[in-house]
């Protein structure tokens, strides 16, 4: 277990209140959680804009399953990219929808490269990618290679 260190900060009484409001909505117990939780997201996003750095990542993808040779090309997109791709799910939206989640691993930048390619495809219809980093206290537990 890491040491834990005391700061103290100031903060505008109108900011505090509007802080203290949204982690009582989402069920934080404390500010310090919360606040760790910041800290945590911040050094995260600063990871990800290296493109060396390692990442897992969801990629969610919308599209008219109608759309000639689409399925095959979404497949074949995921399949040369099988050493980063964990998982995929293909949920029915309706008639002409259809959604994708694939879950993968791997550097920043050919995750990024990868959800680039996809969103380009022919009847995608929208996607966006949610890219968390690997800590790296967690990095011998997972590997890129």
């Amino acid at each position: 277990m890491s040491q834990i260190e005391r700061i103290g900060i100031s903060v505008e009484t109108d900011l505090l209140k509007q802080f203290d409001e949204s982690i009582a909505q989402k069920g934080y117990p404390n500010r310090s959680e919360a606040i760790r939780d910041l800290i945590r997201l911040a050094l995260s996003r600063q990871h990800l804009q290296n493109p060396d750095n390692s990442a897992v990542a969801g990629i969610f993808l919308v599209y008219d399953h109608h759309t000639n040779g689409l399925n095959q090309k979404l497949n074949d997109m995921q399949h040369s990219q099988f050493y980063h791709v964990i998982a995929s799910t293909h949920v029915h939206l309706d008639h002409h929808h259809c959604l994708e989640v694939i879950i993968l691993k791997g550097k920043t930048g050919e995750i990024q490269k990868l959800a680039d390619s996809l969103t380009s495809v022919k009847g995608v219809k929208i996607s966006t990618v949610n890219m968390m980093a690997v800590q790296a206290d967690d990095h011998h537990h997972f590997h890129t290679d």
